[in-house]
């Protein structure tokens, strides 16, 4: 059974390349998995980077949701340009960011934008301009669990509120029953996971939550860091999908890719459509598809739908931005961050992505991001 969920993903994450819109990021490897592309000629790819003036090192830090993307891009990236390296620390959105605005960092990966007061930062440091959002990828955030007996579960937005919030304890609470009559649900205990450090994919969760459940979720949904009661904690999405696996009645929340890697199954969500929601890329992607621009001037923040009704549109989803100076940029550092930005968001980068199971960023948002990154100095 596991190896045809793996094979559904794999076939689903090709599938959606096909969705307009889309902008979904999955891997088909696991968290420290730096060689596989899945398939397709990486030399070749590798040749069409243009260098530029890229030289020595760029130091950069953020979203764990996207390590997997970065493994791909930095490796070819670095065999085609020779002397420069690329140093990506996947430590969490909040923690990029944090370094971003420090200085420490040429880029930041987040998987939120920034918020004002980190913009109103980041001009300390981007002398004569201020940070900027450059979507680069996005996808689904699964919730994984780890129930014995049950290989298939349904959740609503109110119950998933309830569990993380440590107001249903047991897996046979009558409010999961309700929502799975056919499962054999046992009266665990349940063990909820959430992230310990300052996470983007925290914060999409959060903003689900919100959206969907407002009068059961009474936490900022504009926070990075965890605040709802109990649970235990771990830190990346790794360490969240390794909790839960290991744990008898833990769930947790984390990028599909990691629940992909470590052969855990996901919730399927009641967003009130016909029927219940699976986490994949394809129906991330529908999701993802209505996102609109909300971002001023080369600023590319999106404004997501987390109470999405549609039919097929998974709810719980988030955009992971590289953040960088749209002025100000260190001169030793801004040859080689254009050009690597420049071929991350390049066709042969996107290509390279949707060669290995990831999905493009869809072609609008495409040319706007690829419009902005030469501009940056």
């Amino acid at each position: 059974m596991k190896l045809q969920r793996k094979n559904r993903l794999r076939a689903t994450a090709l599938g959606a390349l096909a969705v307009s819109g889309a902008l979904v990021l999955t891997a088909c490897g696991s968290d420290d998995n730096t060689e596989s592309t899945g398939s397709g000629d990486k030399t070749a790819a590798a040749s069409n980077i243009k260098c530029d003036d890229a030289k020595g090192q760029v130091l950069a830090a953020g979203s764990s949701a996207q390590k997997n993307a970065m493994d791909l891009w930095v490796k070819n990236f670095q065999q085609a340009c020779a002397g420069v390296e690329i140093n990506y620390q996947p430590i969490g959105s909040g923690g990029g960011i944090t370094k971003f605005t420090q200085g420490q960092v040429a880029f930041a990966g987040s998987d939120s934008a920034l918020k004002p007061e980190e913009v109103t930062a980041s001009e300390k440091i981007c002398k004569g301009g201020k940070g900027i959002n450059l979507p680069m990828v996005g996808g689904p955030v699964a919730i994984g669990f780890n129930v014995p007996g049950v290989d298939s579960l349904v959740l609503d937005a109110q119950t998933l509120a309830k569990i993380f919030d440590s107001k249903i304890k047991k897996w046979d609470d009558k409010a999961i029953a309700d929502l799975n009559p056919d499962a054999k649900l046992p009266s665990t205990a349940i063990q909820a996971f959430h992230r310990s450090d300052e996470s983007g994919t925290t914060q999409n969760l959060n903003k689900y939550l919100k959206a969907a459940a407002p009068a059961e979720w009474n936490y900022d949904d504009s926070s990075k860091s965890w605040e709802a009661k109990g649970g235990q904690a771990a830190s990346g999405s790794s360490g969240v999908a390794s909790s839960v696996k290991d744990t008898e009645g833990a769930i947790g929340y984390f990028e599909l890719s990691y629940a992909t890697a470590s052969n855990l199954t996901t919730v399927k969500v009641d967003t009130g459509a016909g029927a219940p929601v699976e986490a994949t890329t394809e129906n991330a992607s529908k999701a993802i598809a209505a996102a609109k621009v909300k971002g001023t001037g080369n600023d590319m923040a999106l404004e997501l739908d987390y109470a999405t009704k549609a039919e097929g549109a998974y709810p719980i989803i988030l955009v992971t931005y590289e953040i960088a100076c749209d002025k100000g940029n260190k001169a030793e550092t801004l040859p080689s961050v254009k050009a690597f930005l420049n071929y991350t968001v390049s066709d042969e980068g996107q290509k390279v992505l949707s060669e290995a199971g990831y999905a493009p960023l869809p072609t609008e948002i495409a040319a706007k991001v690829r419009e902005i990154v030469p501009t940056l100095s």
